[in-house]
């Protein structure tokens, strides 16, 4: 681990340049990872200022959220067969809850909204029946990101936990879906769960600034479009500068602060291993 991060130390400056390296493959996962942030930022808010303001809780069955139009909304709908929209919250690109609208009117589903709820009623019938495939872990609950696009449909499936101090990645989800809702595909994307905590500090007294974690071969040679939700949820509250995921053949450099992805083969680390430690032996001898 120290080795690691001593080399990713090394090379981040060098690799500035390389920060989309491969950026036909990584682009897409830093989108969809941006847009899975931007529905959990509004579920997380929403929810605090839907409860805060509605008073029949009894009449909640459940919630999701959708971005349309620079704008991300959360809404509650009501239990039932047929069930309605019983609240919601829209968010600008800020997610400032002061200038947030709060709109408590009963209406019926919009056709978009419709959608969204069937794809959730499917997931969460999944979920409660292959128990073999979804896993769940104390003080954790399973959170659903759906989204629709023209050309696709899936549900996201990540784990969140219940106690403040800790970032959970891993035990998430992909179920995929055709036009007409069926699903078409279901997959874990990480084995494990992997919590990692924040708030510590080294033995010098610092506070931890990066963080890691790897990929086995069958999540993928780069970071997750969950992995970067993840990390945009809770990097302020951590406070890290970075955190990096180390697969076979990438290291994967997710910056906190900017939140921009550089990604470096691990031949080019080898290399810049090497290499110090040809000039560590050479120093040595010289000394």
């Amino acid at each position: 681990m120290r080795k690691y991060l001593f080399v990713i130390f090394l090379v981040e400056t060098a690799v500035i340049s390389m920060a989309q390296t491969p950026a036909d493959l990584t682009l897409p996962i830093v989108e969809e990872g941006k847009r899975l942030y931007r529905s959990e930022m509004a579920s997380w808010y929403g929810t605090d200022l839907f409860l805060e303001n509605y008073k029949d809780k009894a009449k909640i069955q459940g919630y999701f959220s959708y971005t349309q139009n620079g704008y991300s909304t959360c809404v509650f709908y009501s239990k039932g067969d047929h069930p309605v929209i019983i609240g919601e919250v829209i968010f600008d690109s800020t997610y400032n809850t002061n200038s947030a609208k709060i709109n408590l009117t009963e209406r019926p589903l919009n056709p978009l909204e419709a959608e969204i709820h069937v794809l959730r009623e499917v997931t969460l019938k999944e979920i409660s029946t292959d128990t073999s495939l979804f896993k769940t872990y104390n003080n954790t609950s399973l959170n659903l990101i759906p989204l629709i696009s023209e050309t696709e449909r899936k549900v996201y499936v990540l784990t969140g936990p219940k106690n403040n101090g800790v970032v959970i990645f891993g035990n998430d989800y992909l179920l995929t879906f055709d036009n007409n809702n069926a699903l078409i595909s279901k997959k874990q994307l990480h084995k494990n769960l992997i919590p990692i905590y924040y708030g510590e500090k080294e033995q010098n007294g610092k506070e931890v600034e990066g963080t890691i974690h790897t990929h086995l071969p069958e999540t993928g040679e780069f970071i997750t479009a969950t992995d970067i939700c993840t990390l945009m949820l809770y990097e302020k509250f951590a406070k890290w500068k970075r955190h990096n995921v180390v697969s076979k053949n990438y290291l994967s450099i997710w910056d906190c602060q900017k939140d921009q992805l550089a990604v470096v083969p691990m031949s080019t680390i080898e290399k810049i291993n090497g290499k110090g430690e040809k000039k560590n032996k050479r120093n040595n001898r010289e000394n």
